[in-house]
Protein backbone atom coordinates (compact mmCIF):
# COMPACT_ATOMS: atom_id res chain seq x y z
CA UNK A 1 0.00 0.00 0.00
CA UNK A 2 2.81 2.41 0.91
CA UNK A 3 4.62 1.63 -2.34
CA UNK A 4 1.45 2.33 -4.32
CA UNK A 5 0.90 5.65 -2.52
CA UNK A 6 4.54 6.59 -3.16
CA UNK A 7 4.15 5.90 -6.89
CA UNK A 8 0.96 7.98 -7.02
CA UNK A 9 2.70 10.83 -5.19
CA UNK A 10 5.73 10.78 -7.52
CA UNK A 11 3.49 10.90 -10.58
CA UNK A 12 1.20 13.60 -9.22
CA UNK A 13 3.43 15.78 -7.02
CA UNK A 14 3.08 18.81 -9.31
CA UNK A 15 -0.71 18.57 -9.10
CA UNK A 16 -0.59 18.08 -5.33
CA UNK A 17 1.54 21.23 -4.99
CA UNK A 18 -0.96 23.16 -7.11
CA UNK A 19 -3.78 21.82 -4.94
CA UNK A 20 -2.03 22.99 -1.75
CA UNK A 21 -1.46 26.45 -3.23
CA UNK A 22 -5.14 26.66 -4.14
CA UNK A 23 -6.07 25.82 -0.53
CA UNK A 24 -3.83 28.59 0.79
CA UNK A 25 -5.25 31.08 -1.72
CA UNK A 26 -8.83 30.15 -0.84
CA UNK A 27 -8.18 30.61 2.89
CA UNK A 28 -6.65 34.06 2.32
CA UNK A 29 -9.49 35.16 0.04
CA UNK A 30 -12.11 34.08 2.58
CA UNK A 31 -11.30 37.05 4.82
CA UNK A 32 -11.72 39.81 2.22
CA UNK A 33 -15.15 40.94 0.98
CA UNK A 34 -14.15 43.60 -1.57
CA UNK A 35 -16.01 43.28 -4.91
CA UNK A 36 -12.78 42.63 -6.84
CA UNK A 37 -11.73 39.97 -4.36
CA UNK A 38 -15.16 38.34 -4.55
CA UNK A 39 -14.67 37.76 -8.30
CA UNK A 40 -11.22 36.27 -7.75
CA UNK A 41 -12.61 34.17 -4.92
CA UNK A 42 -15.26 32.79 -7.26
CA UNK A 43 -12.63 31.64 -9.78
CA UNK A 44 -10.45 30.21 -7.00
CA UNK A 45 -13.43 28.43 -5.48
CA UNK A 46 -14.33 26.78 -8.80
CA UNK A 47 -10.74 25.72 -9.53
CA UNK A 48 -10.22 24.40 -6.01
CA UNK A 49 -13.47 22.42 -6.17
CA UNK A 50 -12.46 20.70 -9.42
CA UNK A 51 -9.08 19.62 -8.04
CA UNK A 52 -10.65 18.53 -4.77
CA UNK A 53 -13.17 16.41 -6.65
CA UNK A 54 -10.41 14.74 -8.70
CA UNK A 55 -8.43 13.86 -5.59
CA UNK A 56 -11.57 12.76 -3.78
CA UNK A 57 -12.57 10.43 -6.61
CA UNK A 58 -9.13 8.79 -6.81
CA UNK A 59 -8.45 8.34 -3.10
CA UNK A 60 -11.82 7.20 -1.72
CA UNK A 61 -14.60 4.74 -2.57
CA UNK A 62 -18.18 5.43 -1.60
CA UNK A 63 -20.05 2.67 0.20
CA UNK A 64 -23.48 2.86 -1.43
CA UNK A 65 -25.17 0.75 1.23
CA UNK A 66 -23.78 2.94 4.02
CA UNK A 67 -24.87 6.12 2.21
CA UNK A 68 -28.38 4.73 1.74
CA UNK A 69 -28.55 3.85 5.44
CA UNK A 70 -27.34 7.32 6.44
CA UNK A 71 -29.97 8.86 4.16
CA UNK A 72 -32.71 6.81 5.82
CA UNK A 73 -31.40 7.69 9.29
CA UNK A 74 -31.36 11.41 8.42
CA UNK A 75 -35.01 11.25 7.35
CA UNK A 76 -35.93 9.35 10.51
CA UNK A 77 -34.03 11.88 12.64
CA UNK A 78 -36.11 14.74 11.18
CA UNK A 79 -39.33 12.79 11.69
CA UNK A 80 -38.53 11.77 15.28
CA UNK A 81 -37.71 15.36 16.22
CA UNK A 82 -40.97 16.55 14.71
CA UNK A 83 -42.77 14.01 16.88
CA UNK A 84 -40.83 15.27 19.91
CA UNK A 85 -42.06 18.77 19.14
CA UNK A 86 -45.64 17.54 18.85
CA UNK A 87 -45.41 15.67 22.16
CA UNK A 88 -44.05 18.74 23.96
CA UNK A 89 -46.83 20.87 22.50
CA UNK A 90 -49.42 18.31 23.66
CA UNK A 91 -50.92 17.54 20.26
CA UNK A 92 -53.64 14.92 20.29
CA UNK A 93 -52.84 11.42 19.03
CA UNK A 94 -55.20 11.82 16.08
CA UNK A 95 -53.29 14.79 14.67
CA UNK A 96 -50.03 12.85 15.05
CA UNK A 97 -51.40 9.89 13.11
CA UNK A 98 -52.83 12.08 10.37
CA UNK A 99 -49.68 14.19 9.93
CA UNK A 100 -47.85 13.49 6.66
CA UNK A 101 -44.22 13.14 7.70
CA UNK A 102 -42.83 11.68 4.48
CA UNK A 103 -43.71 14.56 2.16
CA UNK A 104 -42.25 17.55 3.98
CA UNK A 105 -38.52 16.85 3.73
CA UNK A 106 -36.48 16.77 0.53
CA UNK A 107 -32.92 15.57 1.21
CA UNK A 108 -30.18 15.82 -1.42
CA UNK A 109 -27.31 13.36 -0.74
CA UNK A 110 -23.82 14.73 -1.36
CA UNK A 111 -20.19 14.12 -0.44
CA UNK A 112 -17.58 16.37 1.13
CA UNK A 113 -14.63 16.78 -1.26
CA UNK A 114 -12.60 19.27 0.80
CA UNK A 115 -12.47 20.66 4.34
CA UNK A 116 -10.91 23.67 6.00
CA UNK A 117 -11.29 23.31 9.77
CA UNK A 118 -9.36 25.87 11.82
CA UNK A 119 -9.86 27.53 15.20
CA UNK A 120 -12.44 30.00 13.91
CA UNK A 121 -13.30 28.71 10.43
CA UNK A 122 -14.95 25.44 9.55
CA UNK A 123 -15.99 25.09 5.90
CA UNK A 124 -16.64 22.26 3.46
CA UNK A 125 -16.81 21.99 -0.30
CA UNK A 126 -19.44 19.47 -1.41
CA UNK A 127 -19.86 18.01 -4.89
CA UNK A 128 -23.39 19.29 -5.50
CA UNK A 129 -24.42 22.68 -6.82
CA UNK A 130 -26.86 24.59 -8.99
CA UNK A 131 -27.36 21.59 -11.27
CA UNK A 132 -28.67 19.70 -8.23
CA UNK A 133 -31.14 22.50 -7.35
CA UNK A 134 -29.02 23.66 -4.41
CA UNK A 135 -29.06 27.33 -3.46
CA UNK A 136 -27.64 29.58 -0.74
CA UNK A 137 -29.09 29.37 2.79
CA UNK A 138 -30.14 25.71 2.50
CA UNK A 139 -29.40 23.75 5.70
CA UNK A 140 -26.86 20.91 5.67
CA UNK A 141 -27.19 17.92 8.01
CA UNK A 142 -26.41 14.25 8.46
CA UNK A 143 -28.19 11.42 10.26
CA UNK A 144 -27.15 12.87 13.66
CA UNK A 145 -28.19 16.49 13.28
CA UNK A 146 -27.27 19.93 11.95
CA UNK A 147 -23.94 20.39 10.13
CA UNK A 148 -24.21 23.93 8.76
CA UNK A 149 -25.58 26.04 5.92
CA UNK A 150 -24.86 26.61 2.22
CA UNK A 151 -23.16 29.99 1.76
CA UNK A 152 -21.89 29.87 -1.84
CA UNK A 153 -22.89 27.84 -4.90
CA UNK A 154 -21.37 27.14 -8.31
CA UNK A 155 -22.71 24.89 -11.06
CA UNK A 156 -21.21 21.67 -9.64
CA UNK A 157 -20.05 22.53 -6.11
CA UNK A 158 -21.19 24.35 -2.98
CA UNK A 159 -19.48 25.94 0.01
CA UNK A 160 -20.80 24.93 3.43
CA UNK A 161 -20.29 27.00 6.57
CA UNK A 162 -20.31 24.50 9.44
CA UNK A 163 -21.07 24.72 13.15
CA UNK A 164 -17.38 25.47 13.68
CA UNK A 165 -17.56 28.78 11.80
CA UNK A 166 -17.50 31.73 14.18
CA UNK A 167 -19.57 33.83 11.76
CA UNK A 168 -22.50 31.37 11.75
CA UNK A 169 -25.26 32.28 14.21
CA UNK A 170 -28.19 29.91 14.74
CA UNK A 171 -31.56 30.68 16.30
CA UNK A 172 -32.09 27.80 18.72
CA UNK A 173 -34.34 26.61 21.51
CA UNK A 174 -34.45 24.13 24.38
CA UNK A 175 -37.81 22.36 23.83
CA UNK A 176 -38.13 21.17 27.44
CA UNK A 177 -38.28 24.70 28.88
CA UNK A 178 -38.95 26.70 25.69
CA UNK A 179 -35.82 28.82 26.22
CA UNK A 180 -34.61 30.61 23.08
CA UNK A 181 -31.13 31.84 22.23
CA UNK A 182 -28.46 32.20 19.56
CA UNK A 183 -25.88 29.44 19.16
CA UNK A 184 -22.40 30.12 17.75
CA UNK A 185 -18.79 28.89 17.77
CA UNK A 186 -16.54 30.99 20.04
CA UNK A 187 -13.23 29.61 18.75
CA UNK A 188 -13.06 26.80 21.29
CA UNK A 189 -16.55 25.41 21.72
CA UNK A 190 -20.17 25.74 20.66
CA UNK A 191 -22.08 28.07 22.99
CA UNK A 192 -25.36 29.86 23.53
CA UNK A 193 -24.50 33.31 24.91
CA UNK A 194 -26.37 35.96 26.88
CA UNK A 195 -28.92 33.56 28.35
CA UNK A 196 -30.53 34.79 31.62
CA UNK A 197 -28.99 33.05 34.63
CA UNK A 198 -32.48 32.32 35.96
CA UNK A 199 -33.45 30.40 32.79
CA UNK A 200 -34.56 26.80 33.33
CA UNK A 201 -31.61 24.98 31.74
CA UNK A 202 -30.10 21.69 32.88
CA UNK A 203 -27.16 19.61 31.69
CA UNK A 204 -28.40 17.06 29.19
CA UNK A 205 -31.10 19.34 27.74
CA UNK A 206 -31.47 19.01 23.97
CA UNK A 207 -30.95 22.10 21.82
CA UNK A 208 -32.64 22.26 18.41
CA UNK A 209 -33.21 24.87 15.72
CA UNK A 210 -35.90 27.34 16.70
CA UNK A 211 -39.29 27.96 15.15
CA UNK A 212 -38.31 31.65 15.25
CA UNK A 213 -35.73 31.11 12.50
CA UNK A 214 -36.64 31.68 8.86
CA UNK A 215 -33.40 30.05 7.67
CA UNK A 216 -33.47 26.69 9.42
CA UNK A 217 -36.62 24.58 9.73
CA UNK A 218 -37.54 24.00 13.38
CA UNK A 219 -36.48 20.99 15.47
CA UNK A 220 -33.25 20.01 13.69
CA UNK A 221 -31.00 18.67 16.50
CA UNK A 222 -27.93 20.77 17.32
CA UNK A 223 -26.57 19.25 20.53
CA UNK A 224 -26.81 18.77 24.29
CA UNK A 225 -26.17 21.20 27.14
CA UNK A 226 -22.96 20.14 28.93
CA UNK A 227 -22.18 23.24 31.00
CA UNK A 228 -23.46 26.57 32.26
CA UNK A 229 -21.40 29.51 33.52
CA UNK A 230 -22.36 33.07 34.45
CA UNK A 231 -20.57 36.28 33.48
CA UNK A 232 -19.03 38.81 35.87
CA UNK A 233 -22.37 40.51 36.59
CA UNK A 234 -24.00 37.17 37.33
CA UNK A 235 -27.07 38.13 35.30
CA UNK A 236 -26.29 36.27 32.08
CA UNK A 237 -25.04 32.77 31.38
CA UNK A 238 -23.01 31.15 28.63
CA UNK A 239 -24.29 27.67 27.84
CA UNK A 240 -21.75 25.16 26.55
CA UNK A 241 -23.10 22.75 23.95
CA UNK A 242 -21.83 19.35 22.84
CA UNK A 243 -22.89 19.16 19.14
CA UNK A 244 -24.40 15.94 17.87
CA UNK A 245 -22.27 16.14 14.70
CA UNK A 246 -18.47 16.08 14.71
CA UNK A 247 -17.82 18.25 11.65
CA UNK A 248 -14.13 17.26 11.60
CA UNK A 249 -14.90 13.61 10.79
CA UNK A 250 -18.08 13.88 8.66
CA UNK A 251 -17.80 12.47 5.12
CA UNK A 252 -21.27 12.36 3.59
CA UNK A 253 -23.96 14.96 4.27
CA UNK A 254 -27.42 15.91 3.05
CA UNK A 255 -28.72 19.25 1.88
CA UNK A 256 -32.25 19.94 3.08
CA UNK A 257 -34.03 21.49 0.13
CA UNK A 258 -36.07 24.42 1.35
CA UNK A 259 -37.64 27.31 -0.54
CA UNK A 260 -37.23 30.49 1.44
CA UNK A 261 -37.49 34.21 0.83
CA UNK A 262 -34.02 35.47 -0.11
CA UNK A 263 -34.86 38.89 1.36
CA UNK A 264 -35.85 37.39 4.71
CA UNK A 265 -32.75 35.15 4.71
CA UNK A 266 -30.51 38.15 4.11
CA UNK A 267 -32.17 40.16 6.87
CA UNK A 268 -31.86 37.34 9.40
CA UNK A 269 -28.27 36.52 8.47
CA UNK A 270 -27.32 40.19 8.84
CA UNK A 271 -29.17 40.45 12.16
CA UNK A 272 -27.51 37.34 13.63
CA UNK A 273 -24.03 38.38 12.48
CA UNK A 274 -24.11 41.57 14.55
Amino acid sequence: MQILLKKIFNKSKEYILLFILLIISLIILTFDNKPEIKKIRGYAFASFAVWAELIHSTTSTEDEKLTALQFENAELMLQVNKLREFALENFELKSLLNYDLTSQYKLIPTSIVAKNISKTQGVYIINSGLKDSISKSMPVLNERGLVGIITDVSEDYSLVQTLRSSSLKISATIPRSNIHGVVSWNGNRLVASNVPTTADINEGDRIVTSILSTIFPPSIPIGLVVGKGSNISGLLSEITIQPFVDVTTAKNVFVLKTIRSSQIDTLELNMLSK
